[in-house]
């Protein structure tokens, strides 16, 4: 394996990382026009607090995706083929979330107009839910054939460890969502948020031990990363406590910026229990290794110049355009 494979491997973890720390909380606000709202003039309140950022926070998806296609064709091709359905489901769900923020604005009724916001609040909830199932059933192991082939059936897909991991990222999703609403509003908004995600914590603890637990029964990353996944899942849940913590004591931006971590935290978790492999088969010998999954090294030398080069802009960009919102969102 080089070093350039080795490169791309972490960036496309980063990528996925920085992801669900942006889109994250986007998915929490739009969850909580269905639940933590109580009026129209509180859902108009949670839908400004991400009406400058949610579509460039998709932003990574689609870096890493395009990401994963240059630099990894042969995983790219693998994961897409053999998770068609979801990905699908993924894909009409972003396209339906996307077109709820101007359909609701221009709906003439107040039924149409709370038709996309149920749409928005479900679309919330189920994006973070299937990446979750995705990733988790991903990494048990799937029926794969020699050439990449997956031909996994429905329980392959949706099994404990995959319910557990949707619901847990969901729930993440939705405590960062929180976080956030009361990092970004005053009012009665700002103090509920801060007590619904006080209470929710505690789920999320149970949760993450169900998590541990059928990780270590569904797949093999404490056989060949013990150390590592230990100190993970550890820092997981020191990350879940000190956003707690953050919670209970109003420290808004502490709590925000570790429910943030902790979704970074579970990215690496997956991506080094993945390594040195791709896609993990269930005849090991199948399992697509970083190596052998990689484009040509000029491709991604080129690949390395042209992303150097570029992304200090983007990121300056994107950190420009929270500045400028910063301030909070009254009612």
């Amino acid at each position: 394996m080089s070093g350039l494979q080795l490169f791309w491997f972490i960036l496309i973890a980063v990528l996925f990382g920085g992801f669900f720390f942006l889109e994250g909380f986007d998915f929490g606000v739009g969850m909580s026009v269905l639940t933590l709202a109580r009026n129209k003039r509180e859902v108009n309140q949670a839908i400004a607090t991400i009406g400058p950022f949610w579509d460039m926070n998709e932003v990574w998806l689609l870096t890493a995706g395009g990401a994963m296609f240059a630099s990894f064709p042969y995983w790219y091709a693998s994961l897409f083929s053999g998770y068609y359905n979801i990905l699908l489901l993924i894909l009409v769900c972003l396209i339906l979330r996307g077109v709820t923020f101007e359909f609701r604005h221009r709906s003439e009724t107040e039924k149409g107009e709370r038709a996309w916001e149920i749409i928005l609040g479900l679309t919330s909830f189920a994006i973070p839910f299937l990446f979750g199932l995705m990733f988790t059933s991903m990494i048990q192991g799937v029926p794969m054939d020699a050439h990449g082939d997956v031909y996994a059936n429905f329980i392959n897909y949706v099994n404990p460890l995959s319910l557990v991991g949707g619901v847990a990222v969901a729930l993440m999703s939705f405590l960062h969502g929180l976080n956030y609403i009361a990092l970004k509003t005053d009012g009665s908004m700002r103090q509920r948020a801060n007590e619904w995600a006080n209470k929710l914590y505690f789920v999320l603890y149970a949760g993450e031990v169900v998590f541990a637990i059928l990780l270590a029964l569904y797949t093999d990353f404490v056989e060949k990363h013990a150390v590592l996944t230990i100190v993970l899942l550890a820092v997981i849940v020191l990350l879940t406590a000190l956003a707690h913590l953050s919670v209970a004591k109003k420290r808004e931006m502490a709590a925000f910026l570790s429910s943030g971590l902790t979704f970074l935290a579970l990215v690496a978790l997956l991506f080094q229990g993945l390594f040195p492999r791709v896609m993990i088969a269930e005849n090991p010998a199948y399992s697509i290794l970083i190596k052998d999954a990689s484009s040509t090294h000029y491709t991604l030398t080129t690949m390395s110049i042209i992303t150097m080069a570029i992304l200090p802009f983007v990121l300056a960009y994107m950190a420009w355009t929270y500045h400028v919102f910063k301030k909070r969102i009254s009612e």
